[in-house]
Order: structure tokens, then C-alpha cells, then sequence
């Protein structure tokens, strides 16, 4: 939340209060929709990374979709709906980090990866705003890629597959740019980065 920043007054940051290892909002709510739900890592996690158990959640589940996966599904939508009702339109900029070597969970275990990956959806990333934030990455020296090693972007269920007008794109930053990997604190390059990050976002 410290890394993705703008400076426009018509833009909302919603922020999610809670690491995805307890609830992750980027997953469908039906496990039978969610294809990571097959390694124990749908909307509740049963498992770490590396296939280890997490915790048992056959009691909790719903507790912790309640309280934490319907509210911010509900908020996004909301603030969707607003933008929609002052503009026509409304781009959601759905922002993530990787780390620099895929973990054993992931389906893309190619080693080389980007610094910048670009997630798309069909239907909701129109493929001028795709060029653009490639060219606007690419212009600052970033390697980036479309959908590798990860795909997709966030639409709220109402929207999803039929408002034209609502746009969404991911960006997703490798962690090695603005930290350590190993200790979690920021190294001397995360002002600079998100300074980049910033300029890039007040102009998409």
C-alpha cells in the first residue's frame, strides 16, 4: 500500500486489511470456479506455498468470507458504481508484488521473470490501455511482460464480463526491486521506485 501511489483527486485506493495467507480476495468464492483451490489455496488457504497445512478452516471459512472477503468485494463494488456514476466509465488498477524466483505453488515455474508483469482480461482491458502501460514500464528501463508469470485482473461480479465500460488491468511488481526477499525490509531503491509507479499511474 506504501508502494502503489497517486496524486489524483479522482482516484480511490482501497486497500485490503489482511494478508492474503488468511484471506486472499483475488480468488472466486466457489471453490468449484477457483482452479487454485485444487493446492489448498482458493479464497481460505488450507495450505502454504509449499503444499504444507495452513489451517484447517471447515469451521472458520465462512466466518473469515464474511468478515473479510464480502465487505471488500462490496466496497469495490461500490466505488466502481460510483465512478461509473460520475464519469460513465470506470478503470481499476489492481495492484500486486511477486517475488523473484517462483515459489512451488505457482504454475509458471519459469526462473527468468520479469520486473513488471502486466495482467489482462479479455474483456475488461482494452488492448490500447495495455500498450500503454507497457510502453509507459518499458520507457522507464522495467523488463515487463503481459500475463506472466501471472494473468488476469480483478472485476467486481456485477461487472464482470459485461460492462464495457468498466476497465481493470494488474500491475505486478517483482519484490527484488524494492526490497529484501529474505528480510522483508525496503532497500535504497523503494522511494525511486515508487516515485516511477506514480508518475505511470496519474497518467494512465
Amino acid at each position: 500500500e506504501e508502494l502503489f501511489q497517486t496524486s489524483l483527486d479522482n482516484s480511490t485506493k482501497l486497500i485490503f486489511p489482511v494478508s492474503r495467507i488468511l484471506v486472499d480476495p483475488e480468488r472466486f468464492i466457489d471453490d468449484s470456479e477457483e482452479p487454485m483451490s485444487e493446492k489448498g489455496m482458493g479464497c481460505i488457504y488450507e495450505k502454504t506455498h509449499n503444499g504444507d497445512p495452513l489451517k484447517n478452516c471447515k469451521d472458520d471459512k465462512q466466518t473469515l468470507i464474511d468478515q473479510y472477503y464480502i465487505p471488500h468485494h462490496h466496497k469495490l463494488n461500490l466505488l466502481v458504481n460510483e465512478s461509473i456514476e460520475k464519469g460513465n466509465q470506470s478503470l481499476i488498477i489492481d495492484c500486486h508484488s511477486f517475488p523473484k524466483f517462483p515459489l512451488p505453488y505457482e504454475i509458471d515455474q519459469t526462473k527468468d521473470r520479469p520486473e513488471i508483469c502486466i495482467g489482462t482480461d479479455d474483456f475488461h482491458t482494452p488492448s490500447e490501455l495495455s500498450r500503454k502501460i507497457i510502453t509507459e514500464f518499458s520507457k522507464e528501463d522495467f523488463i515487463v511482460d503481459t500475463n506472466r508469470p501471472f494473468s488476469g485482473s480483478i472485476v467486481p461480479s456485477e461487472h464482470y464480463q459485461n460492462s464495457k465500460n468498466v476497465y481493470s488491468v494488474m500491475i505486478e511488481v517483482r519484490r527484488d526491486l524494492y526490497m529484501d526477499e529474505n528480510t522483508g525490509l525496503k532497500n535504497d531503491d523503494f522511494d525511486e521506485l515508487k516515485n516511477k509507479i506514480k508518475n505511470i499511474l496519474n497518467d494512465l
